[in-house]
């Protein structure tokens, strides 16, 4: 009999997950040997969690081998994670993955270094696009049939001011003459390394463009504007917009954000993108206002600079159509509830070891 587990994150957004993946997708991971890269980051913790928690309700079976380059930092930051029995750690480097030789079933490619997305952009394109490769060559390698990448929303370039929601089937690219853009550069070559993959093998590929999340993990010190406001309200300061907070984001719960990833993984059509996120858009002074009301109960928004007259405001937000409609796929945790779940997260004396920045160990 297995040992009880004690996860990480609540337990009704780890049954959420149970009761909303497809039947079809637990009886698929079955007894699955999963290789998993970003697995001590943000999305890789609540895969861990998710398929450990459905382990031990279902008997699945699966084993997970997480890559790290830290393993230590790792059990120190998760140690119900990386010390579970289901669970190996592979010391490694994402972009140098020849000495695994082991079995595998399935490769889950999450490695998304979003936290240094800002800074070195030649090392993160080198990175994206050189781990992609890695993982493709392991996925060949150890005999494996299917093969996710969490790709992002960044490879659609800059969203048109008169489209509200953009489609997997838009054309747009990132500006190659702007260097900032490494980011969406390099997931956009990594799918194209996927799919010439599995042109010319047996592998079953699949795509998740990543939008804009929230949830327990998540570092609250990045560049990310949700967890900025939240830092904020837990420091008892103003809640900060350091624009003038007009521009248009959605965002999507971390547990929800699991059930899609499996879906996709497992029912999601052979070599098709989908994208991933919430089509329920917002202001980000919406959203600073929504966070300060919820921790306050008032508003104490700080704006930065004034919005600019006849300016189109700034668009990231997906179309989900095609994961609605062939996937049946839903946002099932609004935003007042994932923003409540993320504070109540931080704030319980539980999850201490938890805490840490959730950049790749």
């Amino acid at each position: 009999m297995k040992p009880s587990y004690q996860p990480g994150v609540a337990v009704d957004d780890l049954r959420l997950i149970l009761e909303r993946t497809p039947a079809s997708v637990w009886c698929a991971l079955r007894g699955q040997r999963i290789f998993i890269t970003g697995g001590t980051g943000f999305i890789g913790c609540w895969l861990l969690e998710a398929l450990i928690w459905a382990d031990r309700q279902l008997d699945l079976g699966v084993s997970l081998t997480v890559l790290t380059r830290r393993p230590d930092a790792f059990r120190k930051k998760a140690p119900h994670l990386a010390n579970d029995g289901i669970v190996q750690l592979f010391e490694g480097d994402v972009n140098d993955l020849g000495a695994f030789t082991d079995p595998v079933d399935i490769v889950l490619h999450a490695a998304t270094d979003v936290v240094n997305a800002v800074t070195d952009q030649r090392t993160v394109f080198d990175d994206i696009v050189n781990g992609t490769r890695e993982t493709l060559a392991l996925a060949t390698r150890c005999g494996a049939r299917r093969y996710l990448l969490t790709s992002s929303g960044a490879i659609y370039g800059r969203q048109p001011a008169d489209m509200t929601h953009v489609g997997e089937q838009y054309q747009g690219a990132p500006d190659t003459l702007q260097p900032n853009t490494a980011y969406g550069q390099g997931k956009r070559v990594s799918e194209w390394l996927v799919q010439n993959q599995a042109s010319q093998q047996d592998l079953q590929t699949g795509i998740a463009r990543v939008f804009a999340l929230l949830g327990p993990y998540m570092p609250l010190d990045a560049q990310f504007a949700a967890g900025n406001f939240i830092l904020d309200g837990l420091n008892q300061r103003d809640i900060k917009v350091g624009g003038d907070g007009t521009a248009q984001r959605s965002y999507l719960y971390a547990a929800d954000m699991v059930i899609w990833l499996l879906t996709i993984l497992i029912d999601g059509a052979p070599g098709q993108a989908y994208n991933l996120g919430s089509d329920q858009a917002l202001s980000i002074r919406e959203l600073a206002e929504t966070v300060s009301d919820i921790v306050y109960g008032d508003n104490r928004v700080v704006i930065g600079t004034a919005a600019v007259p006849n300016v189109p405001a700034l668009r990231y937000v997906p179309n989900v159509d095609k994961a609605r409609t062939q996937l049946n796929l839903l946002e099932y945790t609004d935003l007042r509830s994932a923003i409540r779940k993320t504070i109540d997260w931080r704030r319980h004396p539980l999850q201490a070891a938890c805490r840490e920045q959730s950049g790749n160990s």
